[in-house]
């Protein structure tokens, strides 16, 4: 079976072997979980061997027909814009379900074969080359993040699952209209991605058929003001499921504005970045100041989500190659920190069985290995030099000063928030005295816990200090990208 089709199916095929091991043996259904997902991980790595990056072009081109009449057919493949995508998706998994064995003992089956699921949904939404499969995949992804919430969740998750759907169902539905009347707008009478975007989508629906594709990706990043359902799908959401849903989830929704709005919809494209562009600034600034203020640690970072994806979104609307690099490359910087730093807010949770800040205090003495790491991710996620954050948050902020210094000035705020806001929650948590007498046993990382942590940490730092290795490969998509649909340098 070609690469693609293996690293979307061979998860499914993974579920359906756990679902056929002893349900009372979850020693051997999590073993089992965690060699699927390193098996993945692997098969990704023969992608990292054999992609060639120096080409715009399609790689591991894979197409079959699928409902011809119609023009739908199984169309597959990455090229520099999905490649990291893919990469990360896989990494974070082979993190998360480790994460998830002391934190889940009911349902253990069930629980991850809802990962596995979700894994093949994610991996479809990156690699799917036809618009109705896209859609499939997208749409796909939804159901298990919220069954994973809904059941495995704290005290709201049912408020928390149900407010998921009801924001990304609206989004998605909207989007599959918009489909149905792009395919027969253009008189291509295909999905095929590639084929639409050698036609031109008339003008006067245009602009109707972006906001449709990007109100479901609006949702799903999420942007001010479409975020409220994410603090609480993040709160509730048990750990595993936030460092997906931070990592991975989130990022389908801006993975969907350069692959599919910048591409079939340019001339819209041009006619709304300003408003996006303005929301995005909006929601950095509003995200970090929101954040700063939040009692809950799970819930300041969940907020910080909304202020770092605003800088994703505002380096794809300024269209500059620099500002694109930098949003592509924040994708998988954000998944990193954002991932690791709600796997260390879980396991502290896990010892103490509290978020609040304020029931924290000196732990620094207590837990030293804890707080150094926590502490590290803290600076990767503010963007301090020589850490994975600050590449990418430099190339959006320097290729929106080109656009417009007012866009880099107003972003820049939020630089500086989120640094008031992390080391603010970390003086907080983790120095001055022990305030709490039940927290001076607390034991600092297991052997688990450092290999999950230190795994994550080795890349946010290897990146920090090589990000050339995750740039060069992507740079001859986003030129053909920018230069395909016309839009490089619009704002300048």
């Amino acid at each position: 079976m070609p690469i693609v089709s293996l690293l979307v199916v061979f998860p499914l095929a993974a579920a359906l072997i756990t679902a056929l091991l002893p349900r009372a043996n979850a020693s051997l259904i999590k073993g089992w979980a965690f060699v699927a997902v390193a098996i993945e991980f692997a098969l990704s790595l023969y992608l990292l061997a054999n992609f060639v990056p120096n080409t715009s072009a399609m790689q591991f081109v894979e197409q079959y027909a699928w409902v011809p009449q119609f023009g739908i057919s199984y169309h597959v493949g990455v090229d520099g814009l999905s490649f990291w995508l893919v990469m990360l998706t896989t990494f974070l998994m082979l993190i998360a379900i480790p994460a998830s064995f002391s934190e889940i003992n009911e349902r253990v089956q069930e629980y991850f074969i809802l990962f596995l699921i979700l894994e093949a949904a994610m991996l479809g939404v990156f690699v799917a080359l036809d618009v109705f499969l896209f859609y499939v995949f997208f749409e796909f992804s939804l159901i298990p993040m919220a069954f994973i919430i809904g059941i495995w969740g704290h005290e709201k998750r049912i408020y928390a699952a149900i407010k998921f759907v009801l924001f990304t169902m609206t989004g998605s539905l909207l989007m599959l209209v918009a489909i149905i009347v792009l395919y027969f707008a253009t008189g291509a009478r295909t999905f095929d991605l590639l084929e639409l975007q050698k036609t031109i989508t008339p003008a006067t629906i245009q602009p109707w058929l972006f906001a449709a594709f990007a109100l479901a990706f609006a949702i799903k990043v999420p942007m001010f003001p479409l975020h409220t359902w994410l603090p609480d799908a993040h709160v509730q959401a048990p750990t595993a499921g936030s460092i997906i849903l931070a990592g991975i989830l989130l990022k389908l929704g801006a993975y969907g504005f350069i692959r599919y709005n910048l591409t079939l919809f340019p001339d819209a494209s041009r006619q709304f970045a300003p408003l996006l562009i303005v929301l995005a600034i909006v929601g950095i600034i509003y995200g970090a100041m929101v954040a700063a203020v939040q009692k809950d640690l799970k819930s300041l970072v969940a907020y910080s989500s909304v202020s770092h994806m605003g800088f994703i979104i505002l380096g794809i609307f300024v269209f500059s190659q620099q500002a694109l690099s930098g949003a592509v490359l924040q994708m998988v910087n954000h998944g990193l920190a954002t991932g690791a730093l709600f796997l260390l807010v879980g396991i502290l949770y896990e010892r103490t069985h509290t978020r609040l800040i304020a029931n924290f205090g000196g732990l620094q003495k207590v837990i030293p290995l804890y707080a150094f790491f926590l502490l590290l991710v803290m600076f990767a996620s503010m963007g301090l030099p020589g850490l994975n954050g600050f590449v990418g948050e430099f190339l959006i902020l320097l290729g929106a000063w080109e656009a417009n210094p007012l866009y880099t000035g107003f972003a820049a705020v939020g630089v500086i928030l989120a640094a008031i806001y992390l080391l603010w929650a970390y003086q907080r948590a983790m120095q001055g005295p022990v305030t709490n007498e039940k927290n001076k046993t607390l034991p600092d990382l297991n052997r688990r816990e450092f290999v999950l942590v230190l795994a994550l940490v080795m890349f946010i730092v290897l990146i920090g200090i090589f990000p050339n290795y995750l740039l060069d490969p992507m740079q001859a998509s986003i030129t053909e990208l920018l230069g395909h649909s016309g839009v490089a340098g619009r704002l300048r």
